[in-house]
């Protein structure tokens, strides 16, 4: 059996931080979820943060979001694959998010989308469940497994680490393993036969 060259090479991997919330927990969710995306030799790391974009809720192509856009567009098109980072705001996900998710389309097509929540008692599952829905208008694939942190404000401590660790990176390597295979395998295939749906 031979082995692809291209199916060995490591994934591009965007992170999208979700949320832009004054006060924000993200960064220190995101802190952690970097760092497990970092220690893996299979996936080469992009991030883009809702917080530093600045997209109009327009969606007018004016000047300013041409500008915002020659940012953030290659580093979305560019990727094999993604994971998104969103906290649960009135059981959703946050209107920044959405906002940079619809200033973009063929970035997203077939390709595989993680998903990581925080928030309260439902650890963020709700605006996920929402975002799955999204992704599959998007032709994205979500991969079934992903990370929740429920209160996730005592899940961490004062410097940012987590109390208990085992659970969330025990989770985060079956998810970003999944990742792994779906987007080796979502590459492959649009190297084969572009995808046209």
């Amino acid at each position: 059996m031979t082995t692809d060259t291209a199916s060995a090479a490591p994934l591009n991997v965007t992170v999208v931080v979700g949320s832009n919330r004054h006060g924000r927990f993200g960064p220190v969710v995101a802190g952690w979820l970097l760092d497990r995306v970092r220690d893996r030799a299979d996936l080469v790391l992009r991030v883009v943060d809702v917080a530093g974009t600045d997209l109009p809720t327009t969606l007018a192509p004016t000047a300013a979001a041409r500008a915002a856009l020659e940012d953030i567009t290659p580093r979305l098109a560019a990727a094999d694959a993604f994971v998104v980072l969103t906290p649960e705001y009135n059981h959703s996900f946050p209107a920044g998010l959405k906002n940079l998710i619809d200033w973009h389309f063929t970035e997203w097509r077939a390709k595989p989308v993680a998903l990581v929540s925080y928030g309260g008692v439902s650890g963020g599952l709700r605006a996920v469940e929402h975002l799955r829905q999204v992704f599959a208008e998007l032709h994205a694939v979500t991969v079934r497994d992903t990370v929740s942190f429920h209160n996730a404000g005592g899940s961490f401590d004062d410097e940012g680490r987590l109390r208990d660790p085992s659970g969330p990176d025990a989770a985060a390597k079956a998810m970003l393993d999944q990742l792994v295979w779906w987007g080796t395998t979502l590459r492959e295939g649009r190297e084969r036969r572009p995808y046209g749906g």
